[in-house]
C-alpha cells in the first residue's frame, strides 16, 4: 500500500469516526424526545381556520407525546412570517409549523422570501382537506350565488374583498374569482381570516372566500350570508348552499389542505414520533366528527406519512407556480 493510499484510508476512517460521534447526541435526543413543551406555530391570527385545526389537534397530540403543545400565532405576510420563523428554528422537534397549502403559493407571490420553500422544511404529515366557501355580509341584497356574482361583475370598482394576506388561501381564492368574473376588486388584507371574518360579520367588508372550517360555523349561526361552495360537491353540514358549478361557474373551485412541518434537519426519529402522534389523533373518531362538522375531511390513512406529504407538497408547489404565473 502506498503512502498516499494509506493516508487517504486513514482520513476516511477518521471522518467516519467523527460522523459516528456526532450522530450519538442526535440519536440520544430522538430517544428522549420530547422532554419539554413543543411550540406549534400557526402563521395566522388566533381564531382563524388554521388556528382552529392546530388547537383541535395540539391537545390530542400533546397527550400522546407526554408534553404540552403550545400553539403560537405568528401572523403576517400571508403566512410567510411564521414559516420563516420555523425554517430558522433549531431542528430539535420543539418548534413545528401547522400551515395550509398557501405555503406552496408564497414563492409565486413573494420575490423576497428569506427561505427556500422547497428545501427549508421537513414534511411531517397531511391533516385535512376541504373546499373554500364564498360568503358575504348580511346587508348584501343578492339572494343567490348567481345574483351575487352578477352584482360583483357590475360593481367591481365598489366591492371590497377580504383576505388573510398575499398568498393565503383566501387571497388565492379571491384571485380565482377575479379571473372567472373578468374583473378587479379592492382587496383588503388582514393578519388572518379570523379578523377578516369579524369585519365581515360587522358589515365592514362585502365578500370573503374562506375555508369551510371558519365559514360553516358563521353560516350556521346566521351571522353571514352563504352563497357558494367552491367545489364540485356540497357540504353536508350546510346542504342548502349550492356549489359554484351549480350556480353556473364551473371554474370557480378551490380545495385546500393543512399539514405539519418541522425545520430542515430535524432527525427522522423525531419526525416519526410527531407523525405517530398526528396519526393517532387523526384515527380518533371524535376528531373525525369535529372535522366533518365544519365541512372538511381527513386524508386517507395511506397519505398520513411524511413521504406522501412530500409528494403532495412538491406537486402543489408546481401547480401554484403555474396558476399564479399571471397574477
Amino acid at each position: 500500500m502506498t503512502f498516499d493510499s494509506l493516508w487517504t484510508r486513514r482520513r476516511l476512517v477518521s471522518a467516519a469516526a467523527a460522523a459516528a460521534v456526532l450522530a450519538v447526541p442526535a440519536i440520544a435526543l430522538a430517544q428522549d424526545y420530547p422532554t419539554k413543551p413543543i411550540t406549534m406555530v400557526v402563521p395566522f391570527a388566533a381564531g382563524g381556520p388554521t388556528d382552529t385545526v392546530a388547537r383541535l389537534l395540539g391537545e390530542h397530540m400533546g397527550r400522546t407525546l407526554g408534553q404540552q403543545i403550545v400553539v403560537e400565532n405568528v401572523a403576517g405576510a400571508g403566512g410567510t412570517t411564521g414559516t420563516e420563523r420555523v425554517s430558522k428554528a433549531e431542528p430539535d422537534g420543539y418548534t413545528v409549523l401547522l400551515h395550509h397549502q398557501g405555503i406552496t403559493a408564497a414563492p409565486a407571490l413573494y420575490n423576497n422570501l428569506r427561505y427556500d420553500t422547497k428545501t427549508a422544511l421537513e414534511m411531517v404529515g397531511m391533516i385535512n382537506h376541504g373546499p373554500m366557501v364564498v360568503v358575504g355580509k348580511k346587508g348584501l341584497q343578492a339572494a343567490s350565488a348567481k345574483e351575487l356574482f352578477d352584482w360583483m361583475k357590475q360593481n367591481a370598482d365598489k366591492i371590497t374583498m377580504a383576505h388573510a394576506g398575499v398568498g393565503s388561501n383566501s387571497h388565492v381564492c379571491g384571485l380565482i374569482i377575479q379571473k372567472v368574473l373578468g374583473q378587479k376588486f379592492t382587496f383588503v388584507a388582514y393578519r388572518g381570516t379570523g379578523p377578516a371574518m369579524n369585519d365581515l360579520v360587522a358589515g365592514q367588508i362585502d365578500v370573503l372566500c374562506d375555508q369551510s372550517t371558519n365559514a360553516v360555523p358563521q353560516i350556521q349561526g346566521g351571522t353571514v350570508k352563504a352563497y357558494a361552495v367552491a367545489d364540485k360537491a356540497r357540504i353536508d353540514s350546510i346542504k342548502d348552499v349550492p356549489t359554484a358549478p351549480e350556480a353556473g361557474f364551473p371554474d370557480m373551485t378551490m380545495r385546500l389542505w393543512n399539514a405539519i412541518y418541522a425545520p430542515k434537519g430535524t432527525p427522522k426519529e423525531i419526525v416519526a414520533k410527531v407523525n405517530a402522534a398526528l396519526r393517532k389523533a387523526l384515527a380518533d373518531p371524535s376528531i373525525k366528527e369535529k372535522f366533518a362538522a365544519v365541512g372538511t375531511s381527513l386524508f386517507p390513512e395511506s397519505e398520513w406519512t411524511p413521504e406522501a406529504h412530500h409528494k403532495t407538497f412538491l406537486a402543489e408547489l408546481e401547480r401554484q407556480a403555474v396558476l399564479l404565473a399571471d397574477k
